[in-house]
């Protein structure tokens, strides 16, 4: 089962977070729980695409007016939400800011429960 985990601070952080997350990166990537990941550039250098009314608006920073800052992701592959939130909850970020787990939903689990918001 694949998850999506957002890494979340409550600020930018500054550098050298991520040299204290090798140790597990290298971990789920040897033992395959760690499909992908990476850190975020700041988001100073965000850009926010919009289309309304046909009409194409980009507009510089976060979609978000938030203390929430999203500095990185890793898509999880776990057995269930329990070893995910294992996993999670040995992140060096879990310590400092807040991880969201969210599970990969099919197009095909989505159109066959009628939810087209999710598209």
């Amino acid at each position: 089962m694949k998850f999506m985990m957002f890494v979340c601070t409550d600020s930018q952080p500054e550098t050298g977070v991520s040299d204290d997350c090798g140790p597990w990166v290298a971990a789920n990537d040897a033992n395959g729980r760690r499909v992908l990941g990476s850190p975020l550039v700041s988001t100073k250098e965000a850009l926010t695409v919009r289309v309304r009314n046909g009409e194409l608006l980009v507009t510089e920073g976060p979609f978000a007016a938030t203390q929430d800052v999203i500095v990185g992701f890793d898509i999880l592959e776990c057995a269930d939400s329990d070893e995910a939130i294992e996993v999670a909850r040995a992140h060096p970020l879990a310590q400092l800011g807040r991880l969201e787990l969210r599970p990969f939903a099919s197009l095909e689990e989505l159109i066959a429960r009628g939810d087209s918001s999710q598209s």
